[in-house]
């Protein structure tokens, strides 16, 4: 069966090339079962390969055809070779954060081949403290974030006593999903949102000019060190912290979390920058996906997601001030894409991201204003423990898609009571970019400490903090003047 791709999914085909591999990926870290056997390692991989039947889009490759470059297509293969996907490896000891950091680098850096199912897994053993982890790698124009997080989740237990069909297995083919549109109907439902879409725009650019101050409008972010080209090598480093800290310092300050893990990356990128000399003296402007699905994720794959842009307040030096700023500008982009009807928020998103995939599919951001800095995404994940043939999963860390003009992307999920960051970037472009990560343990510290929050310094109490002082009213969003110089 041949199923064209959405405009955006075929998007993020167009894109990849040998510097900038398309796939996003999940990486997630078991602790070994209490008296598991010698041979634990190689039933766990024979598990994951033992399916003889795949679900979309673990089955779905390229569809190879004269129009395919022009409208490319995915049909369905049966007849995948699960030794291929499934890859065995072992970490070289000691086995720890930094050998497993520099290989999950090197893994992320290859592009998947488009001969096959866009797809694989490769199952690391040989991480410290008893542990392993799989790491799992799907091409961008198969699913968005949120589709990806619950494909790779699905197939793990609640308990350790439960074995559960690996995540590609048919047997967890949806029912019952979203119905496809006829084509006429589709293109009839878009032509009857544009009205309500350019109405979008003309407040956004009603906004760029300064008549307006309630929105941040692309190209205004300032050029910076994170928009540049870059090559196809890869960086990636990992942050956590509980749950519980992000949400004391949300409730002390009235916001919501997703802006506690803005504030936290601006905080530390603007130390990190400005360590080097090269914080802007605008603020940083971040892109926020929105997911445009509903709670059922509908569907087996594709994407389907909304675009934001908010101030990081980076020219900002207190922390209270910086976090209510993000606050307001997220609230108010949040609130213009909400007012709109699904199809003109997806008409909008797409249109939105149009600069940035030109950027990325030319290869040219040398010269160029960028349409934003950084792009920063939080992904709601399981709340409870899960298993994986009796091995309890300790944490997931996603790793994103940095290209042209966009060299560092920085992506974070939510599992079990912790907030678990990835940071992903082009090892040439950014170098020493580790730190961000480091810093970003300082940047939740100093936030706490402006809002006067006690912290236990046990880490078995982390999520123990305590409000002294009031929470403080919200900040209007200040405006960047658009004449103002970009580096300090």
């Amino acid at each position: 069966m041949t199923k064209f791709m959405s405009v955006l999914d075929a998007a993020f085909l167009h894109m990849e090339s040998h510097d900038t591999p398309m796939h996003v990926a999940g990486l997630q870290i078991f602790s070994h079962p209490e008296n598991a056997a010698s041979d634990y390692m190689q039933k766990l991989v024979q598990h994951l390969r033992n399916v003889t039947e795949l679900a979309a889009p673990w089955n779905q490759k390229l569809r190879r055809s004269p129009e395919s470059k022009v409208l490319p297509s995915w049909q369905t293969d049966s007849d995948v070779d699960m030794e291929y996907h499934v890859r065995h490896l072992s970490l070289p000891q000691p086995g720890g954060e930094r050998q497993l950091g520099e290989l999950i680098s090197r893994l992320h850096s290859h592009r998947l081949s488009q001969r096959r199912p866009l797809w694989e897994c490769h199952v690391i053993e040989g991480v410290e403290n008893n542990r392993f982890a799989l790491f799992i790698k799907i091409h961008h124009s198969l699913v968005d974030g949120v589709t990806a997080m619950r494909l790779l989740v699905r197939a793990l237990a609640t308990d350790a006593n439960t074995t559960t069909a690996a995540p590609w297995s048919a047997s967890y083919q949806q029912s019952g999903g979203e119905v496809a549109e006829p084509r006429f109907k589709k293109i009839a439902s878009q032509m009857k949102a544009l009205p309500e879409v350019a109405k979008a725009y003309g407040k956004l650019a009603m906004s760029a000019v300064g008549n307006s101050g309630t929105l941040v409008a692309p190209m205004l972010a300032p050029r910076s060190v994170l928009n540049v080209s870059v090559s196809g090598q890869r960086r990636f480093a990992t942050q956590h912290f509980s749950l519980g800290r992000i949400k004391a310092v949300a409730r002390a300050a009235g916001v919501t979390v997703n802006d506690v893990v803005l504030a936290v990356c601006s905080t530390s990128l603007r130390r990190f920058l400005k360590e080097s000399n090269n914080l802007p003296r605008r603020s940083l402007t971040a892109m926020v996906p929105v997911s445009l699905r509903g709670k059922s994720g509908g569907g087996a794959g594709g994407n389907a997601v909304g675009a934001i842009v908010a101030s990081l307040a980076t020219d900002v030096a207190d922390p209270k001030r910086r976090l209510l700023n993000i606050a307001a500008d997220t609230a108010n982009a949040k609130a213009h894409l909400a007012s709109m009807s699904a199809e003109a928020a997806g008409q909008y998103s797409n249109l939105f991201m149009v600069p940035v995939v030109l950027q990325a599919a030319t290869r040219v951001a040398a010269g160029i204003r960028p349409y934003f800095n950084v792009t920063i995404s939080n992904v709601p994940g399981p709340a409870e423990p899960l298993y994986l043939m009796g091995a309890r999963m300790e944490a997931m860390y996603p790793v994103s898609v940095p290209t042209h003009g966009q060299c560092l992307n920085i992506t974070c999920t939510s599992y079990a009571g912790k907030v678990n960051f990835g940071f992903t970037a082009c090892r040439d472009a950014l170098p020493h970019m580790q730190n961000i990560a480091v810093y970003a343990q300082d940047a939740l510290l100093e936030i706490e400490q402006a809002y006067g929050l006690n912290i236990e310094s046990s880490s078995a109490t982390e999520g123990a903090a305590k409000t002294r002082k009031k929470p403080q009213q919200k900040l209007q969003p200040s405006r960047v003047p658009l004449n103002s110089g970009d580096i300090a």
